[in-house]
């Protein structure tokens, strides 16, 4: 397993305050529509200075009724590309484009998307991850508007100081099995890349 460590210098105390800040006004937010449906808002959870981010499209059923982000099928198949990348859950910040269920699970709305991404900008400068991995076209036109996820996904990009790594949603790997060797590899490749910033950095890893 890798362990990831700090990237800047802000106590990481004052980053979780910060992050529960946050948490606390989409626990509670009108912004759009989806508030209206919702049974839990659900911010997102990691490690506060996490290296890594992962950022998805929306919440679905289980989320919903959790409050936590990929708790069902998509997750757990989540749960096992992570570990195949020699990464662990608690050591990443996984969160969402938007922070409540779109009814029926149909795609956001880009008012909606609109309306959430101030949060998603202050979480993103709070962790301050060195590489934010996308998770889907919706997470990846926020930041590559027009952007194709099938031909972009794996290839790592420099956006500002930060390395963008886009990818399939997990879901598209469970309802559409042609894509689970690309996701598998695109992971393993995100594996390599972690280990090679880590070790430029001085972060340990299990095998040493």
């Amino acid at each position: 397993m890798i362990f990831l460590g700090p990237v800047c210098f802000m106590e990481v105390s004052q980053r979780e305050a910060l992050l529960r800040q946050i948490e606390e006004e989409i626990r509670r937010c009108t912004r759009c529509r989806l508030h209206t449906g919702r049974t839990h808002a659900v911010p997102g959870e990691g490690r506060p200075d996490a290296l890594v981010m992962f950022i998805g499209e929306a919440p679905g059923y289980y989320e919903d009724k959790q409050g936590r982000p990929f708790v069902g099928a998509a997750g757990r198949y989540l749960n096992s590309l992570l570990q195949k990348s020699g990464l662990r859950r608690e050591d990443v910040f996984i969160t969402n484009i938007v922070k409540c269920r779109p009814p029926n699970n149909r795609d956001p709305l880009p008012d909606e998307i609109r309306a959430c991404s101030p949060f998603l900008d202050r979480q993103i400068e709070i962790v301050n991850p060195r590489v934010i991995v996308t998770l889907g076209r919706f997470a990846l036109h926020h930041f590559f508007p027009g952007a194709s996820i099938s031909r972009v996904h794996g290839q790592p990009r420099w956006l500002g100081e930060r390395l963008f790594f886009p990818m399939f949603h997990p879901a598209a790997g469970l309802y559409q099995p042609k894509w689970q060797p690309a996701l598998e590899e695109d992971f393993r490749k995100l594996g390599e890349l972690i280990r090679s910033l880590t070790t430029q950095e001085g972060v340990t890893t299990e095998e040493e």
